[in-house]
């Protein structure tokens, strides 16, 4: 199979941060937090997808505290700035807590902010981040929270594919939900947001119940392994040298079944996919 020729005058790519956030489910394994987008949406309308969104001018501005692998340990891993790094963590941690009220920021003592501590100390700052009445940094400041950046840590980074109409560089992070929080639907990007196992969701994409593009169901395949959070916190101490993580950027190919996207496994993407999928994800 041979991909297509990029076209020189393509579209400009934006950065952007997906948080994977999880939480131990006993008898069941992992829950992974999801969000099916409404259908007016201009990217990826109707698709189940993490939390995340692009990089803004406020992310890379962004003057806070912060705990945790400084910006030249993320740079490392996503082959980037330290100045891109910095703001792709600032960006994961702030959509993270516009899109579902989850919080990764302390206390200059260590103690992690609960769901309790976030109603009554933060009100409606929320919903004016969201209206960009305010800025994510300076709701940090002004509340005197350190944004936790060791409660995250990278997993993957997808480019999307040519001919979209907007195309992003997507680094994907891990975090676990924090103890005394939980995720919401509170925003306006999402008809439904659940938790779910991820070989719930992948049954679910494979019977037609909902629409996964391949970054989102190869994250869910790799996570679909783990028996618990702490299978994946083994992982992540290994991997604390944090080596450079692949760049993978799916492309249209030729194919004797017609149109689909190259990337690793798209094989099996294809294979487990529901009637029809080629004319959903065509851009």
């Amino acid at each position: 199979m041979a991909p297509a020729t990029r076209d020189p005058h393509e579209i400009p790519i934006r950065d952007a941060s997906t948080l994977i956030l999880v939480r131990d489910a006993p008898g069941r394994g992992i829950e992974v937090f999801l969000q099916r987008r409404t259908r007016t949406m201009a990217f990826a309308p109707g698709m189940t997808v993490f939390p995340g969104g692009g990089v803004d001018a406020t992310d890379h501005a962004a003057e806070l505290d912060w705990h945790g692998p400084g910006p030249e340990h993320w740079a490392r891993s996503f082959g980037t700035s330290p100045g891109t790094a910095r703001a792709l963590v600032i960006a994961a941690v702030r959509e993270l807590y516009e899109e579902c009220g989850v919080l990764l920021a302390g206390h200059p003592d260590g103690r992690l902010v609960t769901g309790d501590w976030i109603t009554a100390a933060l009100g409606d700052c929320r919903a004016r981040l969201d209206a960009r009445a305010v800025s994510f940094a300076s709701i940090l400041r002004d509340h005197g929270l350190v944004l936790r950046a060791d409660l995250l840590a990278p997993i993957a980074n997808w480019i999307t594919p040519t001919g979209n109409a907007r195309r992003y560089d997507t680094r994907f992070f891990l975090a676990e939900l924090p103890p005394g929080q939980d995720a919401d639907g509170q925003t306006t990007e999402a008809d439904e947001c659940f938790w779910r196992t991820p070989s719930e969701v992948l049954a679910d994409w494979s019977g037609g119940g909902t629409i996964l593009l391949p970054p989102t169901w190869s994250q869910l395949r790799a996570l679909a392994g783990a028996a618990s959070l702490s299978d994946i916190a083994a992982d992540r101490e290994a991997g604390l040298s944090w080596a450079p993580i692949p760049v993978i950027e799916s492309a249209p190919m030729d194919h004797p079944d017609g149109w689909r996207l190259g990337f690793p496994d798209c094989d099996a993407y294809y294979a487990s996919s529901p009637p029809g999928l080629g004319r959903t994800l065509r851009p």
